[in-house]
């Protein structure tokens, strides 16, 4: 295991204040204290080279469970034990071996080109000059940045940004690196190459754990899912078994020559309708049999397309949150 979580708790202390002027004043003498438990004893372990999607509702304890695992808090309670360091223990130590990805935050600076930035991990992180070169070359030719890395960082668009913050944070050879929204924000033509990029890089060993509101990153990404909700991990899993969490659910899309009569039957669910002529459904067929459902509408209406398939990421995580 690179890393394993044992019963991991972390509650803050915040206090009650008062809106009104006396409440406000009173609270400066006595304050009421309230206690919010962001994690609820969660226990987890990643093996080496596992591209991890950590999952859940704003709120729900990731960033937490993320601070506590690159050693910018500490818990309140239980146990972490990260490439062999206890994260918020051992921390100078610990950090030289893993790297962070913030897609909303920048780690390159703003007036100088990314390449003085790269001289500058090099320095702190005492990379050999060699190893540096290398390591460079190669990340520069897999993301396509040799002219980019030469401009002033605010000069870039914030895909040619994020492939250089991926150089940033890799330069060092960390062996975990954590990755929180690193595509937001980017085209489709971006957020392919940096997913290329994390395939390559986990194909070489390094271990990712990716927290994202984009289920397309879930699904190009990930193997394994951990859904984290109210502080608790409510799903474990690998990528297949999430998808199959709804059981034998699938979502139909229907177009008929005639208008579609209102579906009120047991085991189909109306998504939406898209015309009087299509719908989208969602069908449970422990309930109603596929064959029935087709030759039922076949009846009335005649079947113009139609398209089955699983139902989408998002709603799966949906059921999951509720």
């Amino acid at each position: 295991m690179i890393i394993n979580v044992e019963n991991l708790c972390k509650t803050y202390v915040t206090y009650k204040r008062g809106h009104t002027f006396w409440e406000t004043v009173k609270s400066i003498f006595v304050r009421k204290k309230i206690l919010v438990k962001a994690l609820k004893n969660i226990s987890f372990s990643i093996e080496k080279g596992e591209l991890l999607g950590l999952l859940g509702p704003n709120g729900a304890g990731k960033s937490t469970t993320i601070k506590i695992l690159t050693g910018i808090l500490f818990p309140t309670a239980g146990k972490v034990e990260s490439y062999g360091y206890v994260p918020w223990k051992q921390r100078k130590k610990y950090v030289a071996h893993i790297g962070a990805v913030f897609g909303q935050k920048s780690q390159l600076v703003w007036d100088i080109p990314p390449l003085d930035s790269f001289y500058m991990n090099k320095a702190i992180y005492d990379i050999k000059t060699a190893d540096y070169k290398k390591r460079l070359n190669k990340m520069v030719t897999m993301l396509e940045a040799h002219e980019i890395i030469k401009k002033p960082t605010r000069q870039l668009s914030l895909g040619e940004r994020m492939r250089c913050e991926f150089i940033m944070a890799m330069l060092h050879n960390p062996k975990i690196v954590f990755l929180d929204e690193p595509t937001i924000g980017l085209d489709v033509i971006a957020k392919e190459q940096i997913r290329i990029f994390i395939k390559e890089m986990n194909a070489e060993g390094v271990t990712f754990i990716l927290t994202t509101h984009d289920m397309d990153d879930v699904e190009h990404l990930a193997r394994r899912v951990i859904v984290i909700n109210h502080g608790q991990i409510v799903f474990d899993g690998q990528m297949n078994a999430l998808k199959n969490y709804l059981g034998t659910k699938k979502v139909v899309r229907l177009a008929t020559h005639e208008k579609l009569p209102v579906l009120k039957k047991r085991g189909v669910e109306n998504i939406r309708m898209l015309s009087e002529y299509e719908a989208e459904l969602e069908l449970d067929l422990a309930k109603i049999e596929l064959n029935r459902f087709i030759k039922t509408i076949n009846e009335k209406n005649t079947i113009r397309d139609i398209s089955i398939h699983e139902p989408p990421i998002e709603t799966v995580i949906k059921k999951l949150y509720e």
